[in-house]
């Protein structure tokens, strides 16, 4: 029994983590965004495998109370064994402050981290050897300092949990590990958009009670520290566990295998998600996905895109009529989903510039985007080229002097720009898009009073507009044809935004009112776009980034790709093209409109060409899927591959083209020519990629746009 009690700091906060894991797990169950219902087996699994693999988790998770506990002892604090200790906390000490440490080789914050801790370490130390009267009390507030910073975790990272899918329906994922780089922004979004002193008061007051009861069943441990026999079978006990969950915990989460992804995000353990996530952020597809041989998955592509020659993309895009080089105007609006629009359904009226100007637009009804995040959005407009696994290229190393959008406008001599009522900073794009030949207006070129609100995200929509109009009444005086790009920010969490602009009030913080006060923003633009006397001579692009939710019952739910897409222009008449397109599509589309010839590398295609083979790519990080033919290919890593029958599920009072909603139901039967023509997609995608042959090759433009782009700054 004595032996039993030195394990209580252990068991009790295992209890606690096997208490909350349980908890959160009951109420994602019963969360709005987890569309599904789940059967007795399925709840059993979720609940009894979950509870299995916290387990382990924790084992894992403790490994540093462990190695605090074992630690503990008075017998180090001895003559002579203290100060020769100490002298070696001193001396690592004076080595590392002098800045030529074998840390300071890694740089960054790393240096000064292990200067912290040792530092703590070092005073720490002093105290227990020269104030041995007082070591029993402050050994007592270490080690409920310890406790209190186990439950704080604990307590922490299910907050975290419970946030993270109300935002995105699944548990931790790649969106995580790119949260831990952006903690400026992330932070500002978590402060403005959730009441954040009162949820951590009540945390840290609840952290402190469950603390004080496990210090109190716990403290056994440090009022009779083990001797080193106990400490040997504490040991032995905890690395057996150790070593044993370290194969246990990727045993299970290969049990994570349901059709329903909710069963599986359900039954996963967050923390473990975490770590795979941190693991799989680079994702090569020759290593992880099926292949077939290179020049089979050309010769597939040349059957969707004809014009391509050899094993690369490269094509001459040639039109019948005169070239027309107007002004073009390609917004990207933040998380707009078509669903928000009404006539995708939508009965509350939030959309009703945008619904009036579909009407008089070139309209496509059944676009969907290419992955769930802003870097896809952005990637699909400019590179045109399927989303390929892991990061977007907007956020890789190798990312400049692509073949882009910006790049085909460059060579007609238009000036190029990419907009961000945000820090450009952020998600790469700064060095995405100058590295690819376009000038940079981002919150750092707006001057204080042409700021009238801002948020964590960048300056409301209003204030980015005003400053386009700026640049571009400049840009319309050098005789010289305009391409900006602009993304918006203000239809994201948390959706605040100017008071009295539209009927929802900026401090209510409802994603309604965010989708409402962009389109109230966009209808301000094209209200004074049009009194310029440019207006007439351009087109605009409007299409959504990505869906506001990405959250589904399987790994790429059709209704959460689906977006608007429109191009307006005085001389375009309008129309409804209801063919299946896909994001990269738009762009390649818009320059047959203005009768372009080049040369292209675009895997994205003109919708109108008479040789156009409607399908749809869409993807995740890591599940790369095709829509065809009524079919859903999806590609996932370790080379898995499933297909789904797409039935629509109609929704009453809304037009067969504007339908969204589909059952996808598993195949019996592999439809192997789709596998391969999928494969074909994306390992053509990552082959050019991974070969450099998706460059732009006239350098000296890119050179040239980002002296101008310095020039901008």
């Amino acid at each position: 029994m004595t032996f039993y009690k030195k394990l209580s700091p252990f068991y009790n906060l295992a209890l606690l983590y096997f208490i909350v894991s349980f908890v959160l797990r009951i109420v994602l169950l019963f969360h709005p965004i987890t569309q599904s219902s789940f059967t007795f087996t399925e709840s059993l699994k979720i609940f009894s495998l979950g509870l299995i693999s916290d387990f382990f988790v924790f084992v894992l998770a403790s490994s540093f109370l462990w190695l605090y506990l074992i630690l503990i002892s008075n017998s180090k604090y001895n003559k002579p064994y203290g100060y020769i200790i100490l002298g070696g906390f001193i001396t690592l000490l004076i080595y590392i402050a002098s800045g030529k440490s074998i840390f300071d080789e890694y740089g960054g914050a790393l240096p000064k981290i292990v200067l912290i801790f040792v530092s703590i370490k070092t005073f720490l130390f002093s105290l227990f050897l020269f104030l041995p009267k007082q070591r029993t009390k402050i050994r007592f507030w270490l080690f409920a300092f310890v406790i209190f910073l186990y439950v704080l975790l604990i307590l922490q990272n299910a907050i975290s949990e419970f946030f993270f899918w109300n935002e995105f329906g699944v548990k931790y994922n790649f969106i995580a590990v790119n949260y831990l780089i952006y903690t400026n922004e992330v932070i500002g979004n978590i402060m403005q958009s959730y009441p954040v002193v009162p949820i951590f008061s009540v945390l840290f007051i609840i952290t402190g009670t469950i603390t004080y009861f496990i210090i109190k069943y716990s403290r056994n441990y440090i009022d009779e520290i083990p001797n080193i026999p106990q400490k040997l079978k504490i040991t032995a006990l905890y690395c057996t566990f150790f070593v044993f969950s370290l194969f246990a915990v990727p045993g299970l989460a290969k049990t994570e295998n349901s059709k329903n992804i909710f069963v599986n995000e359900l039954q996963s353990n967050g923390i473990y998600k975490f770590y795979l996530a941190f693991q799989n952020n680079k994702l090569d597809y020759f290593k992880f996905y099926k292949t077939i041989p290179d020049q089979k998955a050309f010769a597939l592509l040349k059957l969707q895109i004809p014009a391509i020659s050899g094993q690369n993309t490269l094509q001459k895009v040639s039109n019948d009529s005169i070239e027309k080089h107007k002004n073009v105007v390609l917004i990207t609006v933040e998380s707009l989903s078509a669903d928000f629009m009404k006539a995708y359904g939508n009965k509350q009226n939030i959309t009703p510039f945008l619904d009036s100007l579909a009407q008089k637009s070139l309209l496509f009804t059944n676009t969907y985007a290419a992955g769930n995040r802003t870097v896809r959005g952005l990637e699909a407009v400019t590179l045109c080229l399927p989303p390929t696994a892991g990061e977007s290229v907007v956020k890789r190393e190798d990312n400049k002097n692509k073949f882009s959008t910006g790049s085909v406008f460059l060579k007609k001599g238009y000036n190029v720009k990419f907009m961000y009522g945000g820090d450009a900073f952020f998600d790469n794009m700064q060095d995405f898009y100058s590295g690819n030949g376009y000038q940079i207006i981002d919150k750092s070129s707006f001057e204080p009073n042409e700021i009238t609100f801002s948020n964590v995200w960048g300056v409301c929509d209003e204030d980015m507009y005003n400053k386009a109009i700026k640049i571009m009444n400049s840009e319309a005086k050098q005789n010289k044809p305009f391409f900006n790009h602009i993304m918006t920010v203000s239809n994201h969490r948390p959706f605040t935004y100017p008071n009295n602009k539209i009927d929802i009030p900026g401090n209510i913080k409802s994603r309604d009112g965010g989708v409402k006060y962009t389109d109230y923003a966009l209808k301000q633009f094209f209200a004074k776009a049009q009194k310029q006397p440019w207006f007439k001579n351009t087109v605009f692009v409007i299409v959504a980034d990505h869906c506001a939710s990405s959250a589904g019952k399987t790994e790429l739910p059709l209704d959460k790709y689906r977006i608007p897409a429109l191009i307006y222009s005085s001389d375009i008449k309008p129309e409804k093209f209801n063919q299946l397109m896909s994001q990269i599509d738009i762009m390649p589309t818009l320059f047959g409109l203005l009768h372009f010839d080049y040369e292209s590398k675009f895997f994205g295609q003109d919708v109108f060409k008479t040789d156009y083979q409607p399908r749809a790519l869409i993807a995740t990080y890591q599940d790369l899927g095709l829509i065809k033919d009524n079919v859903l290919t999806i590609l996932s890593p370790k080379q898995q591959i499933k297909q789904f029958q797409l039935k629509l599920n109609k929704k009453e009072s809304v037009l067969p083209e504007f339908q969204i909603y589909y059952d996808q139901i598993p195949l019996k039967s592999e439809n192997k020519d789709l596998v391969d023509e999928t494969i074909a997609f994306y390992q053509s995608a990552s082959y050019v990629l991974k070969k450099k042959e998706y460059q732009f090759k006239d350098l000296s433009l890119t050179a040239r746009s980002a002296k101008l782009y310095a020039k901008v700054r």
